[in-house]
């Protein structure tokens, strides 16, 4: 697991992208869901998801480029133009700290 950011430095419905091994990730917070992490980079046209509208209550994360939505718990794009998913990761909460795990680049 490494260590990406501390839990108040994505604020709720907000993400943050951070690079991980050579991987550009995006984390999500999702309030009482807690966090997502997934490719910070869109499967459709290579847009920075993390600039993107996170929905709290459909657990996505929308493409600012064209506007897919993918599943934060899945990755799976949820609308066009997208069809590819992102790759998901899994995220621990250790006190204070987001914790993601991340295979090496």
């Amino acid at each position: 697991m490494t260590r990406v950011c501390a839990v108040g430095e994505v604020p709720v419905g907000e993400a943050r992208r951070f690079e991980i091994n050579g991987r550009w990730i995006a984390v999500a917070n999702l309030g009482d869901e807690g966090f997502r992490a997934v490719d910070a980079v869109c499967s459709h046209e290579h847009a920075w998801l993390d600039k993107g509208e996170v929905d709290i209550d459909l657990c996505t994360i929308e493409c600012p480029k064209h506007g897919s939505t993918f599943d934060l718990n899945t990755g799976k794009p949820r609308s066009l133009p997208a069809v590819a998913p992102v790759a998901v990761y899994p995220v621990t909460i250790n006190d204070d700290d987001i914790l993601i795990e991340v295979g090496d680049g």
